[in-house]
């Protein structure tokens, strides 16, 4: 663990098939609440401890305001500034209130959106290694026949992004 980083369980959520949002029939999305603090909050030292627990492809922004998923990699949101709902699991999902200092970890199609945020709100996202070549889904009926397949097929995580091997993102998605 690094300076700045408090050791948390995280918050489970289980999301059924929404029909146009597949969700994850085994992985739960992970909620750290205030596992960040201090000088991780901020977008480089966010980045360096991603990246350095084998998380990349980092990004700074916001969240899209409307439902989507990836179906060929799982997504991590390390909250850097403000605060926002987002609502997880498709339309029928449930909204979840994030701020500064949460980390959520989003297995491969589990959709996403936000339903506001004040001004303030930006996160650094990141992916698992070999995992940086994300798509974007929506929902659209074209897409289906080839997420599911694409969903069970990604691999999971070397390690947790805030904690490493040691981390509980290992034993919570232990097949």
């Amino acid at each position: 663990m690094q300076e700045g980083e408090r050791e948390t369980e995280p918050e489970e959520y289980r999301f059924e098939d929404h029909g146009s949002i597949p969700n994850n029939p085994t992985l739960p999305m992970l909620v750290y609440k205030q596992a960040l603090a201090g000088p991780n909050l901020d977008f480089s030292r966010c980045k360096e401890l991603l990246s350095g627990n084998g998380w990349g492809g980092a990004w700074v922004d916001g969240v899209f305001p409307y439902h989507h998923y990836h179906s060929n990699a799982h997504e991590v949101l390390c909250v850097i500034g403000g605060s926002a709902s987002i609502a997880f699991g498709g339309p029928e999902g449930e909204t979840v209130e994030i701020e500064a200092g949460d980390v959520v970890v989003i297995p491969a199609g589990v959709g996403h959106c936000n339903k506001g945020s004040n001004s303030g709100f930006s996160v650094v996202g990141a992916y698992p290694q070999g995992q940086e070549n994300y798509d974007l889904r929506t929902g659209e009926e074209d897409e289906r026949p080839g997420v599911l397949e694409n969903i069970s097929n990604v691999a999971p995580p070397g390690s947790d992004p805030l904690f490493g091997e040691e981390g509980p993102l290992l034993r919570r998605w232990a097949g």
